[in-house]
C-alpha cells in the first residue's frame, strides 16, 4: 500500500538529466554571481548523488530539485515584469531545518557564507539573505 503513492509520485517527476538542464537553464536569468554560485551547487549536487541506487532517496532528491526549478521560475518570471522588486529564495521552515542532518547543516552554512562572500557588492542584501535560506 506504501508503494502505491510513490509509483503515482514518480510519474510526475522529471528525468535527472532533463531537469538539471532546465535548472542550469533557468540560472541564465539570474545575476551573474548568484548564476556562478547556483550553477556549481546543482553541478555539485548532481555528481554527488549520481550513484544513489535507493529509490525513495532518488525521488525526494528529484522532487526537491523540481520544487526549486519551480520555485525559481516564478520568481524570475516576476522578475521580468517587477524587476525592482526582485528577491531570490525562500525562508526555511523549521520543520525542514530540524530534520537536516549534520553534514547537510554544514553545507547549507558552508553556502551561505559564500553567497555573502560572491555577493558583497554584487546583488542587493536583501537578496543575498532572502537567497541564502533558499
Amino acid at each position: 500500500m506504501a508503494s502505491k503513492p510513490l509509483i503515482s509520485h514518480i510519474k510526475n517527476l522529471i528525468p535527472p538529466l532533463i531537469l538539471y538542464r532546465h535548472i542550469l537553464r533557468i540560472h541564465r536569468l539570474l545575476p551573474p554571481s548568484l548564476r556562478s554560485l547556483g550553477d556549481n551547487y546543482v553541478k555539485a549536487e548532481f555528481r554527488r548523488h549520481k550513484d544513489i541506487t535507493n529509490p525513495i532517496q532518488i525521488v525526494g532528491f528529484i522532487d526537491q530539485w523540481q520544487v526549486y526549478l519551480d520555485k525559481l521560475e516564478i520568481q524570475t518570471n516576476s522578475a521580468k515584469s517587477h524587476p525592482e522588486n526582485i528577491t531570490y529564495g525562500k525562508k526555511f521552515d523549521l520543520g525542514i531545518l530540524n530534520k537536516f542532518s549534520e553534514e547537510q547543516l554544514g553545507q547549507l552554512y558552508e553556502l551561505r557564507k559564500e553567497i555573502k562572500v560572491i555577493g558583497k557588492g554584487k546583488v542587493k542584501s536583501k537578496e543575498m539573505d532572502n537567497f541564502s535560506r533558499k
